[in-house]
């Protein structure tokens, strides 16, 4: 059993997750227009649904810890609403590619870091991480893109290196505004070469999830 870290980092990552679902459905919805058919739309639109779900599972949660979820998740409005306006998609496409890519790298990291808390909290974190659904959708649709337009390779794995650098960028203010997440990071990895091993696996997951829909790294 991992011990329970420090309450106020499990209320940060909380928090974050929370906001991070409200931007999700915010987003899957609006995206849902990008779709070129109804049954497109109507899958970005059940999603937006499940996401919903997850954000008030988070914000029960926060409740039980004593925090208020609004106060929780303030600070990771300016970060998250910043990466996802830096990277608004102009098409299907490159919505499904944020989807797939974007989200692959956000979830890897917090499955990680999940593993460094409670066994009631790593199991709400992994249990409202993105279905995977989504992803094994979005996975689908750029590859069948890809072939019948290999051109469309090069555009979209631009796009998503364009994606992973904006992540990187926020995730770094967010270490240096919130240390208490950043600490819960060090300690569960074990020291600064945990957290470089960490970010190996992380790097290695996006290359593998880049390579299997026909992208480039």
């Amino acid at each position: 059993m991992t011990s329970q870290p420090p309450r106020e980092a499990v209320v940060e990552l909380l928090g974050m997750l929370g906001y991070g679902e409200l931007l999700a459905f915010e987003r899957m919805a609006a995206d849902a227009r990008l779709a070129p058919d109804l049954r497109r739309r109507a899958v970005l639109c059940e999603m937006a649904a499940a996401e919903i779900g997850n954000y008030r599972r988070l914000v029960a949660r926060l409740g039980e810890l004593g925090a208020d979820p609004e106060q929780a998740m303030r600070p990771f409005a300016e970060p998250l609403q910043a990466y996802h306006d830096r990277t608004e998609p102009r098409d299907w496409l490159e919505a499904l590619t944020k989807a797939y890519v974007g989200d692959g790298v956000a979830d890897d990291f917090t499955r990680e870091v999940a593993a460094f808390l409670g066994d009631r909290d790593r199991e709400l974190v992994r249990e409202v991480l993105h279905d995977s659904r989504y992803a094994e959708f979005a996975a689908s649709e750029i590859r069948s893109a890809i072939g019948a337009d290999p051109k469309l390779a090069n555009r979209l794995s631009i796009w998503a290196r364009r994606l992973v650098g904006e992540g990187i960028s926020q995730a770094q203010w967010v270490a240096a505004a919130r240390p208490a997440l950043a600490v819960l990071v060090v300690t569960g990895s074990g020291d600064q070469e945990g957290v470089q091993t960490l970010l190996k696996r992380l790097t290695q997951a996006h290359g593998a999830r880049m390579t299997s829909v026909g992208l480039n790294n």
